[in-house]
């Protein structure tokens, strides 16, 4: 198809179940339009290698520079999440005939014509792995899903919902849709679903299973790297890598002459999507060295004789030719990690030993988890050199807006440094992304404009859609545009929330002129539905903070040694997206009192590596700590002291003026009759929360529509019928409690 348009956006995993392993993909309904596909057409998808796969319209409220794709497609483009791929449409032929792969237990087991049951409808690309799994969204002409599912469970069991296959030959060559009429046969004979019925299949020889078609784990960029004064926030990283390949490559005999080795192994670490693999390449560039790029993910999924195999190919094409060259693992951990590395990882280790030991070429591995990288690989005959990039700050991210969109028409208002503030957490690979849904939609707002420039708005609104990498795992606390301006009363409240989380933030260069260290956390108490949470989105909207809220016992798993490190690595990904906020609700089911819990010890665990976070030897850097709960006094101790969340704020119940003013901004877009007196309302509504007072103008409004679906306004009679269904919540004794607690810790 020849001036077939295309696309670049952003891949994100597919939370769907009901998508899970199907070859499709979501796409926003506005990017199908501009694609000139329908629902369900065949779409091409361009990563580390080039799939096809059917493009479906996702969710309404979705990203337009946003696909989702399944596990298994993203393994077919050789990519991770949050990776950028190119879509076009593609022409897509009937199958004559599809040649599969799999394990023994298949071949041996399914049939072909119960094979091609289970393929029809699908888009299948040479080299892809394929489940199992009919295309049962939206099934084509001939499919037959029920017959389909109960041969498969018939014949291997319950593991065909996870068994892949790999496409090895088809006919016409291309991507291709298995019909009806599409010949299905197994690799070496294992007869095809195109055979008379009446005569039987020829025996199925025992075979390996083959290893899937891994996407080319060895690459050598063609496209130029940016150069190194572009690397915004990296100089002082270049700077380093520069002078060590100066001598590496260029004066090894001066290292040898004072006593050591010429060769050089580097492992740099950094936050995703921080530009590690683009500054190695720059680097190498500008020292006129070849880059040979290895990704570790890719040779991972091997079976270990291919792996071996892939890494001594990556050596061989890095050390041809007598220029220098630099051999670059990407993402190491996944090849050889730290907990139950896999036997073919100490070959993968002598092959790299063996490679150092070549003159003029130099191993660079990158990795975003450096604990989580087999230790072997730091020994000093390896990699005995290490260097980490740092998160971008606000400066930092305003330098790399202004080189990402220098080449981009752009409107003459906008403000690099605002939308720098805007993106805290955001890296290099995010803020791609952000310039690339803002380019789509300025697209889709100028499709007939002669020249189309990206505007601040776009920019802007793009913020809506695209989130960090840091955050793509994480449960995150939606803010609403909501500040603190909007939350009314509660002023001490609103003023010591500032105080513990934004004035760190917004005026360091204070603390640091007094000497005094800002507060690691606080711990907001009250009674249930007294609008903590709330304040807590608010305070985040304020801030423009990133949020990684956590509720109850999440943390808690009966493992030994998983609670801890899932606390490590929440405060992990925390750093990584600062300036932060660690929200902890119903931190008395986090950390309760240690030694009174009856849950072999779980509980006592994760108290203590809250505290070894909170005050251990790597500090905290704009990232705050916030609990919340109604029972403090079974918090631990230890949690509360100085140093940890030291503060205690009480946020206590609405009184009459509080509850008048929660009642407004409830009601605001809910027409009130003239009888309507919310002040004189409140003043009766002793025990009732914030929550409460919600709940009882959704009452009124709801009772208002049972009367007629018709009706325009709610009524004070409406309003006191909704009494009667919505009662206060505040108990008597929880708020003494609670109060007595509160004149206890207060000075």
């Amino acid at each position: 198809m020849t001036n077939s348009p295309q696309l670049t956006l952003t891949v994100r995993l597919n939370p769907s179940a009901l998508d899970s392993r199907r070859g499709v993909v979501r796409l926003h309904p506005e990017v199908l339009d501009a694609l000139g596909l329908r629902a369900w057409d065949a779409v091409r998808v361009t990563g580390t290698r080039a799939t096809a796969a059917l493009a479906a319209p996702a969710a309404p409220g979705g990203a337009p520079g946003v696909v989702l794709a399944d596990d298994v497609t993203l393994s077919n483009l050789g990519l991770a999440e949050g990776a950028e791929v190119v879509l076009s449409p593609v022409e897509v032929g009937a199958a004559r005939t599809v040649t599969v792969a799999g394990s023994r237990l298949a071949s041996l087991s399914l049939p072909p014509a119960t094979l091609r049951l289970a393929l029809i409808g699908k888009v299948l690309t040479v080299g892809d792995a394929v489940s199992l799994l009919p295309q049962d969204l939206a099934p084509p002409p001939g499919a037959d899903v029920p017959t389909a599912r109960s041969r498969l469970s018939n014949a291997i069991g319950t593991t065909w919902t996870t068994e892949l296959l790999t496409v090895t030959a088809t006919e016409p060559a291309g991507p291709v849709a298995v019909g009806p009429s599409t010949v299905v046969s197994w690799r070496d004979g294992a007869g095809n679903a195109g055979a008379p019925a009446s005569r039987p299949a020829e025996p199925v020889r025992a075979e390996r299973p083959a290893a899937p078609v891994a996407p080319a784990a060895v690459d050598e960029p063609e496209e130029q790297p940016p150069p190194v004064s572009d690397l915004a926030g990296a100089e002082a990283a270049a700077r380093s890598l520069a002078e060590w390949f100066d001598l590496s490559f260029h004066r090894p005999d001066l290292l040898v002459r004072l006593g050591t080795s010429g060769r050089l192994g580097v492992l740099l670490s950094g936050p995703e999507g921080v530009g590690k693999a683009t500054l190695v390449r720059s680097v190498a560039h500008a020292e006129g060295a070849r880059a040979v790029a290895l990704a570790a993910p890719g040779v991972a999924v091997l079976e270990p004789d291919a792996a071996a195999a892939r890494v001594a190919e990556a050596i061989a094409r890095a050390s041809a030719g007598e220029d220098p060259a630099v051999l670059l693992v990407t993402d190491v951990d996944a090849l050889l990690p730290a907990t139950s590395p896999p036997p073919v990882s100490t070959v993968v280790l002598d092959q790299l030993r063996a490679a150092m030991r070549r003159p003029r070429l130099a191993v660079v591995a990158t990795t975003a988890h450096p604990e989580s990288v087999d230790p072997r690989l730091r020994s000093a005959d390896l990699l005995d050199r290490e260097l980490a990039l740092p998160l971008p700050d606000a400066r930092i991210r305003t330098e790399l807006l202004r080189v990402l969109l220098r080449e981009v028409p752009l409107e003459h208002e906008i403000d690099f440094g605002a939308i720098a503030e805007r993106t805290p957490g955001f890296v290099a690979a995010d803020l791609i992304a952000l310039r690339r849904d803002a380019a789509v939609r300025a697209a889709l707002r100028q499709r007939d404009a002669a020249e189309p420039k990206i505007s601040q708005r776009d920019l802007l609104d793009a913020l809506a859609t695209v989130r960090p990498i840091s955050m793509s795992t994480s449960d995150t606390l939606a803010t609403g545009g909501l500040t603190l301006d909007d939350v009314g009363d509660m002023a001490e409240v609103k003023q010591s929330l500032a105080e513990a989380v934004l004035w760190p933030l917004r005026y360091p260069d204070s603390f640091a002129r007094l000497g005094v260290a800002p507060p690691r956390g606080l711990l907001l108490y009250g009674p249930p539905g007294g609008g903590k949470t709330f304040l807590v989105r608010a305070l985040a909207g304020t801030g423009a903070l990133n949020v990684f809220s956590v509720k109850g016992a999440e943390l808690m798993d009966k493992w030994v040694g998983e609670s801890e490190r899932a606390v490590r690595e929440l405060f992990r990904r925390a750093a990584e997206a600062a300036p932060a906020l660690v929200f902890l609700d119903e931190i008395d089911a986090l950390a309760p009192r240690r030694g009174h819990s009856a849950d072999s010890g779980v509980a006592d665990r994760v108290v203590a590596a809250l505290l070894t976070e909170l005050d251990g030897v790597e500090p905290l850097r704009e990232v705050m700590v916030l609990g919340a709960t109604n029972r403090p006094e079974l918090v631990d101790p230890a949690l509360l002291r100085p140093g940890r969340l030291e503060r205690l704020v009480y946020v206590p119940p609405p009184d009459a003026s509080a509850r008048a003013d929660i009642l407004r901004a409830v009601a605001r877009n809910t027409p009130l009759a003239g009888d309507v007196d919310l002040d004189e309302l409140a003043a009766g509504m002793d025990g009732y929360s914030a929550a409460d007072c919600a709940a009882l103008v959704r009452e009124a409004a709801l009772t208002a529509m049972r009367e007629s679906l018709e009706a325009t306004e709610v009524t004070a009679e409406h309003l006191a019928t909704a009494r009667t269904a919505v009662r206060p919540s505040l108990d008597p004794e929880q708020l003494a409690a609670l109060e007595a607690y509160a004149r206890r810790t207060t000075p």
